[in-house]
């Protein structure tokens, strides 16, 4: 294993300390790095709090910001946040309006938020994304897991909730745009977790991991590794048949690199999914390409697509300032 580290203990602290000298003028750690919360709060707002496994960088504290989150918690890596975390993050960033947890739908993850809303104090409210299409199930979660498709998620509803909307209306907001989310990933190369030391799982030279996690869990099948073309095609084919979008529906396409792959290549992949998209009857209206829900080292790649309407689309386009996102 070759890492820029100094100790695997120290790993998560040494990161978060240069995160946040790095982004002083948009976020602050809490007490003890329990939590990444904005520098200037809204206390008229609805306060979106997220969070999960370290690893996955710029996800959730990247996100963190006008437009998106009012704070984040980060777990040790691969490993949910703490109850403790999340209450405290929910109350250094509630106002009026109340708190809405963005869950991604992994067991330890829900179990968590779920035990910090019954502790913390004031209206709160959760919705679980859950928008991978590769497995029903995997090791570490009930149901689909929640991947790339939170991003999308945190960035509509968090324009929404900058621009007033209710605790009720940003749930129902947050859970329809769940549910015209889909997303499935490719992984090319294992992540080795410090921790670990060695990688998660083997690939052979000339093997892929069709429908992998972002934590390594395994996909729908492994297979020998094909063109570009043929990858976004199996990909593009399993999202629209799940969204099950009608003909000349509009739709953002966010492909998504795993952290260990080129950006010439996730341009490359953009380009053979659009193509293959275009080609059973969506629209490309909306477009994102960049690493922002990784798995540390892992070569690969996911991709993501959001049917779109005139509220999403505007809601989409409004100001966000992140680490991570700028426009």
């Amino acid at each position: 294993m070759k890492k820029f580290i100094n100790s695997v203990d120290s790993v998560l602290a040494e990161s978060l300390d240069g995160f946040a000298a790095a982004h002083a003028d948009l976020v602050a750690l809490g007490a003890e790095r329990k939590f990444v919360r904005r520098c200037e709060l809204n206390p008229r707002k609805v306060a979106l709090v997220s969070g999960g496994g370290s690893g996955h960088e710029p996800l959730h504290a990247g996100f963190v910001g006008y437009g998106m989150l009012d704070a984040a918690c980060p777990g040790q890596v691969f490993t949910s946040p703490t109850p403790d975390q999340i209450v405290e993050a929910a109350q250094a960033v509630a106002g009026d309006a109340g708190v809405l947890f963005i869950v991604k739908n992994y067991a330890g993850d829900r179990m968590n938020f779920e035990m910090a809303a019954e502790i913390a104090e004031g209206r709160i409210a959760t919705v679980v994304t859950d928008d991978d299409v590769a497995v029903e199930n995997s090791t570490h979660s009930s149901g689909r897991r929640g991947v790339a498709g939170t991003l999308i998620v945190e960035k509509i509803v968090g324009a929404a909730a900058e621009k007033g909307l209710n605790l009720e209306g940003c749930v129902a907001l947050g859970e329809r745009v769940n549910t015209r989310t889909r997303s499935m990933g490719v992984a090319l190369t294992s992540c080795t977790v410090p921790a670990a030391g060695t990688p998660t799982f083997s690939l052979g030279e000339d093997e892929m991991e069709m429908g992998v996690g972002i934590h390594g869990e395994p996909g729908r099948r492994r297979v020998k590794l094909e063109r570009a073309d043929a990858i976004a095609d199996e990909i593009a084919a399993a999202i629209v048949q799940d969204l099950d979008a009608r003909a000349g529906a509009e739709a953002l396409l966010f492909v998504n690199g795993f952290g260990g792959t080129p950006t010439i290549e996730l341009y490359l992949m953009y380009n053979a999914a659009r193509r293959m998209l275009e080609k059973r009857g969506l629209r490309i209206a909306r477009s994102l390409v960049g690493s922002f829900v990784t798995s540390l080292d892992m070569a690969g790649c996911s991709l993501t697509v959001s049917l779109l309407d005139s509220e999403a689309t505007a809601l989409w386009d409004h100001p966000v300032r992140t680490a991570a996102l700028k426009w």
